[in-house]
């Protein structure tokens, strides 16, 4: 991302401020992009963010994106006491939504105040807000035509290019299969036919593509600090044209595992329900104007397909020596392909369960 460490102020202090920065301080724990909090004279704070080109090569179109989202959420409030969604911050004396410096790019958003994010659900009233959280932004994009968004990330959620990706690792590994290793590709050869339930639904015409976030795991959604209530969905580099059920089953698979991505007792690692129930309480009371009896009817298929992907995801890069996800330790993505192929089979067991929750909130 460049040598030389950067003038965070200076390059805040390019965009429009309401007064003179204050302050630049790291800001959350992302894998992706650098984040930075700006202070400000005037109390205001904003974010600061140098956007990765190598995970985003055309940043332009990440930045177009958040304007058109910002302009239509402008035209359509949303139905809530307290909803946001992030506002791009232009350059000072252009309309340039961004600043480029010593062949790195930034941009500036407006900062969510007196909100909070999770780690991990612990109580069934935070996952239901974070299913509604979810179900605000579906609802609120309902009316966008996809078409008006670039595809930043393509291949990005299409879980028969993950299956690809990991045949090809799987010929290329230098590594030798046993144990854990050997259990996952056993359970992925079971599971060939699942990674294109959905993409044959949407090739079929059953599902269509819309507006997704593409990453709404539950530390994306903010909840206010005072009432716990969701009031963001943040993270927004991700949203593209796309299946609404990939969100949705990210969302399950984030606060339904008790257990978190980084689970240590792998046999104890289970979906639970009344976290489904509650996630989808809070969704479908949001969204469910924006949702077809055909949309409801893949719900459980989007809660196992994901889960099957990210287990993909991780297991093609231990197999490829751990080039995408950032690691602590040897066999780490491992370990976590397991965890999440654990919670496949959880929800798999569970799917009459699962099925009859959806049904019950129709």
């Amino acid at each position: 991302m460049g040598d030389s460490t950067p003038d965070l102020e200076a390059i805040a202090s390019r965009f429009e401020l309401p007064a003179a920065v204050t302050s630049v301080t790291p800001l959350g724990n992302g894998n992706v992009n650098d984040t930075y909090r700006v202070e400000t004279a005037s109390g205001d704070r904003f974010v600061l963010q140098r956007l990765n080109t190598l995970v985003f090569p055309e940043p332009e179109l990440v930045m177009r994106n958040l304007q058109v989202l910002s302009a239509h959420a402008l035209r359509r409030p949303v139905p809530a006491q307290r909803w946001e969604v992030p506002r791009v911050i232009n350059q000072r004396h252009t309309n340039q939504p961004w600043v480029r410096a010593d062949g790195q790019f930034w941009r500036l958003i407006s900062f969510i105040d007196d909100a909070v994010t999770l780690e991990a659900i612990t109580h069934p009233h935070q996952a239901r807000e974070v299913g509604r959280g979810l179900g605000l932004f579906h609802q609120l994009l309902s009316d966008l035509p996809a078409d008006q968004l670039a595809d930043t990330l393509p291949g990005f959620h299409i879980t028969p290019t993950y299956l690809a990706s990991y045949e090809q690792a799987l010929q290329s590994t230098q590594l030798k299969l046993c144990g854990q290793g050997s259990w996952c590709a056993a359970f992925v050869e079971q599971r060939r036919n699942l990674a294109k339930v959905l993409e044959t639904a949407k090739a079929e015409g059953r599902l269509g593509l819309r507006p997704i976030h593409g990453d709404p795991k539950v530390n994306n959604v903010m909840l206010c600090a005072s009432s716990g209530t969701a009031v963001s969905l943040v993270d927004l580099d991700t949203v593209k044209p796309g299946l609404v059920h990939y969100d949705i089953g990210d969302c399950l698979r984030s606060a339904c595992n008790p257990l978190g991505e980084e689970a240590q007792s792998q046999e104890a690692i289970h979906f639970d329900l009344d976290l489904c129930r509650a996630v989808l309480e809070g969704y479908l009371g949001a969204a469910r104007d924006s949702l077809s009896d055909t949309d409801l009817d893949h719900i459980f298929d989007a809660a196992r397909v994901i889960s099957f992907e990210l287990g993909l995801r991780f297991f093609s890069d231990h197999l490829a020596g751990d080039v995408y996800f950032r690691t602590q330790r040897p066999g780490h993505n491992l370990d976590r392909a397991v965890v999440q192929f654990k919670l496949t089979e959880s929800i798999e067991a569970q799917e009459q369960d699962i099925r009859a929750i959806v049904e019950s909130l129709r």
